[in-house]
């Protein structure tokens, strides 16, 4: 077994520990990664905190991982000890249903075996990136390129392709007019991207708070919603809405801002149920769509993107000690824009 040092939740909403945790010995597939970083994303808060259900504990959150290969099984073909990687949301599928083969690996028949609060193939409960180490196959590894920082890249591997999945998808470009409701960890990314594929990009915010960062993102125009009027003079403007938040949001009013033809997509999951009436989507022909996260190809074409454009997450860096506070300023709102652990700090 492999041993290392670690930030485990030992129970639904506990403080974090330090602890050694053990990762199994390397397979013919498999890469051993040295952490550098691990990004604290909102949905490690919700299952630390047993927010979405049952969870496996003691728990080691985090799926924004990205490091340095430090070995590899006698199998292992794409790397090599000292290329930089990343890990995302899973570590293993099946490899072999239409959606595997597909690259749309998050979709596997058999059931993707998630970062953490998974179990995987062998029985094991999976731990994720708060560590120093984590083991994974090779083929849930993702090159990072040399034109992003380890610290910028970890979050893009879930904040940045859960944004990029929808972008590509519905078409996102010159001549196309995107909104993207909340500017967190996911709507930083989505406005980040959205502008360097060549869209008009507009966030909608609840206040103005951050309207000088949403412009220094790369957004064209900057909404308050909660002022009076401001989405009734938005109606039938946009081609593509980006909803980031868990919020509760009148659906149709969203809907109706859509040009014909346009499509919501909404990566965020709220408590309640979406509430609209069929019309709103007919008699424009417009889409609400949901969005998962992407498969290994579209998160190594993100990464690609990314260092083509000089594209990272905006992020704050902090020490082991800070996570349990990192936590509560999430749910706050007060983060600019991602969280990212230096896990050089855990000291078991």
């Amino acid at each position: 077994m492999i041993s290392t040092p670690a930030l485990v939740a030992p129970s639904a909403g506990a403080a974090f520990e330090a602890r050694t945790v053990e990762h199994r010995d390397l397979r013919d597939d498999d890469v051993l990664i040295d952490i550098a970083f691990a990004g604290i994303c909102h949905s490690d808060i919700h299952q630390v905190r047993e927010e979405w259900g049952s969870a496996i504990f003691p728990m080691v959150p985090g799926h924004e991982i990205a490091g340095v290969v430090s070995a590899v099984g006698d199998g292992v073909t794409r790397y090599q000890v000292g290329d930089r990687v990343g890990v995302g949301c899973m570590v293993d599928s099946c490899g072999e249903c239409e959606h595997c083969k597909d690259g749309e690996e998050q979709f596997c028949a058999k059931g993707a075996v998630m970062t953490y609060n998974g179990t995987g193939y062998d029985g094991e409960p999976t731990k994720g990136g708060y560590a120093q180490q984590v083991v994974v196959s090779e083929r849930f590894a993702v090159g990072i390129p040399d034109g992003i920082e380890l610290d910028v890249a970890a979050p893009l591997l879930c904040a940045g392709i859960t944004v990029w999945s929808p972008l590509k998808r519905w078409g996102a470009g010159p001549g196309k007019k995107v909104a993207v409701i909340g500017l967190g960890g996911l709507g930083h990314m989505a406005v980040k991207l959205a502008a360097a594929m060549g869209a008009e990009v507009s966030v909608l915010s609840r206040t103005d708070a951050k309207k000088g960062d949403g412009e220094a993102l790369g957004a064209t125009h900057y909404f308050a919603t909660g002022d009076d009027g401001v989405l009734k003079g938005l109606k039938g403007t946009f081609d593509i809405i980006i909803n980031t938040v868990s919020a509760d949001l009148p659906m149709q009013t969203y809907i109706g801002l859509l040009r014909p033809l346009g499509v919501i997509a909404n990566v965020g999951l709220p408590t309640g149920n979406y509430d609209f009436a069929p019309g709103a989507v007919v008699g424009g022909s417009r889409v609400v769509a949901g969005s998962n996260i992407g498969g290994i190809p579209a998160t190594a074409e993100m990464l690609a993107f990314c260092a083509e454009h000089g594209i990272g997450a905006t992020v704050e860096t902090i020490s082991a000690d800070e996570v349990d506070a990192a936590y509560d300023r999430v749910v706050a709102g007060d983060v600019r824009y991602r969280f990212v652990i230096d896990t050089a700090t855990i000291n078991a």
